[in-house]
């Protein structure tokens, strides 16, 4: 067993292990506490009220040069500090300087290249989630940013990891089983690197985070992750709300200890060689406070009209199930018009969303039956205390509205069929032994990650079929393609499953059938876990294109 999966096994304690042990009975007392799967951390602090602190907006990033057919973006990751709570400092990690950091805005088919710069005291890794990217821009998790003096093996590899090394950035060496794990041209760490992103895909809003082997969980709650929109004249056609009325949400949770500093039960603090969390968290990280935007429970002023809600769960573990309720118990339709991959084709009508890690959804709620002065909350069904708020919109005065939801979103879903598909695979996503002596993890067909091992070869063009089985809640994502949702537990998929993903929530004992075409770039890709515990405690595994 290679030293990586050792040192991963010592983080993983006996809670795994009941959980091995109980299957899908403790699977089915999970699906009764829906939010559950993780332990909550208690803040240290007074936390504020709710509904006072104004909701903040992503600055849009700037290009550093605009080409014929090219834009270039600069992004420094540096630690800083900021009042998340009133009154209170917090060390953060950041893309440029903010939490979130800085949106980029892009259009449907014009490339973008972002050079990354890491000022941070630990390697880092940029994976843009939903990105249609190549291999060698996609964030696989040992192709590292190292920040200046890191210390590197002769093949460039990361000391902390065991001395495994990346794939590369090309050739069958590089995207092979593990071909470039022992080639020195294969230098995978710089002080810089630039990820292209060719964007060849549908409008839809991406997000970017760290993706760094076995610390991907305490990196993303430390700061590092921000929004992508891609952009279409198509989309822009439609007359759907915009400009002030088109909100990009990143709802995350977290914890604060005593200096107001942000609480993370690691087993290393500072993130350099050890993985793992405290016994009582492997199965998942959950945090007291609900930030919007890096904003505690936070408030936004909105006409009495339609808005477009661009909804993300960041959340390392926690589940969301939101909804729209006035002050008078009246609950306001979120009507979904998109999915992690773009719009539907038609939108639907939903009374309550559940939103699990990772996932993004698209919806519009009209405020206009709302009185000014009027106070509109968006809580969720799954919390309970202070975790049961989310936000709220005071509506402030009335307005002309022009915008519209026509009943014709989209036309370039794909239509793929049963009968297309050249092969049907199964896999598994469940705690269980890692080795006859070693304990439990988070596992996927019963093995745990390890970057030297070649898991699934798929052929570009090919249509398959995936068949997924949970036993507590695994939001899957798959890297590089999107899917269709074909049933969930042998029946129809539910109300919300509907348009392109790249992240099926699997509850807790449920399976699930996916269809995709593998379809843009040649390479080693991943798909994994974004319970973003489970995901740094093995639950990855390594996907070949060829």
């Amino acid at each position: 067993m290679p030293d990586l999966t050792r040192r991963r096994v010592l983080a993983v304690g006996g809670a795994l292990g009941v959980m091995a042990a109980g299957g899908l009975g403790v699977a089915a007392g999970l699906s009764r506490r829906p939010a559950a799967t993780g332990a909550e951390l208690r803040s240290a602090v007074p936390l504020p009220p709710p509904f006072e602190v104004p909701l903040p907006l992503p600055a849009v990033l700037k290009p550093v040069s605009k080409g014929a057919r090219e834009d270039r973006y600069e992004i420094v990751q540096r630690e800083t500090t900021a009042e998340i709570l009133p009154g209170l400092r917090t060390r953060l990690w950041t893309y440029g300087g903010t939490f979130p950091g800085p949106t980029i805005e892009s259009r449907r088919g014009r490339p973008v290249t972002v050079t990354h710069r890491n000022e941070l005291p630990v390697p880092t890794v940029v994976h843009l989630h939903g990105g249609r990217t190549p291999a060698e821009s996609d964030g696989y998790p040992t192709d590292l940013v190292t920040p200046a003096g890191w210390p590197t093996t002769a093949h460039g590899g990361d000391t902390g990891h065991g001395g495994h090394t990346g794939h590369g950035s090309g050739g069958p060496a590089g995207h092979g089983s593990g071909g470039a794990m022992h080639d020195p041209k294969a230098v995978t760490t710089a002080l810089t690197r630039e990820y292209t992103f060719p964007l060849d895909q549908r409008p839809t809003m991406l997000w970017y985070h760290d993706h760094r082997m076995d610390f991907t969980a305490p990196a993303i709650w430390r700061g590092l992750a921000g929004l992508h929109i891609v952009r279409d004249d198509a989309e822009e056609a439609l007359g759907l709300p915009a400009g002030p009325r088109e909100l990009p949400l990143m709802i995350a949770d977290r914890a604060f200890a005593a200096d107001g500093s942000l609480d993370y039960p690691s087993l290393d603090p500072t993130l350099r060689d050890r993985p793992g969390v405290r016994e009582p968290y492997v199965a998942g990280v959950l945090g007291d406070v609900i930030l919007v935007n890096g904003a505690p429970w936070p408030v936004h002023e909105v006409d009495a009209a339609r808005h477009r809600l661009r909804l993300l769960n960041a959340s390392n573990a926690r589940h969301y199930e939101l909804e729209a309720v006035t002050e008078d118990g009246r609950r306001l339709d979120l009507v979904q018009i998109g999915a992690d991959q773009g719009l539907l084709a038609a939108p639907v009508k939903h009374g309550t969303l559940p939103v699990a890690p990772a996932e993004r959804y698209d919806v519009v709620v009209d405020f206009a039956g709302v009185p000014v002065g009027g106070l509109v909350k968006l809580v969720n069904r799954l919390g309970s205390g202070r975790t049961r708020d989310v936000m709220a919109f005071r509506v402030v005065r009335k307005a002309a509205d022009d915008s519209r939801v026509p009943s014709v979103l989209s036309t370039d879903l794909p239509t793929w069929r049963r009968s297309d598909a050249v092969r049907v695979r199964d896999f598994s996503f469940r705690a269980g032994r890692m080795g006859e002596d070693d304990g439990h993890g988070w596992l996927i067909g019963g093995q745990p990650f390890d970057p030297t091992r070649s898991d699934v070869t798929v052929r570009l063009g090919d249509v398959e079929i995936w068949r997924l089985v949970a036993d507590v809640h695994h939001p899957v994502h798959l890297h590089l393609t999107g899917f269709r949702i074909l049933s969930r537990g042998g029946d129809e998929p539910l109300p919300h499953d509907g348009g392109l993903k790249d992240t099926v929530s699997l509850r807790p004992g449920e399976s699930a059938e996916i269809i995709t075409r593998w379809e843009g770039y040649r390479g080693r890709y991943l798909f994994h876990c974004h319970n973003a515990e489970h995901e740094d405690m093995g639950m990855m595994a390594n996907l070949q294109v060829t």
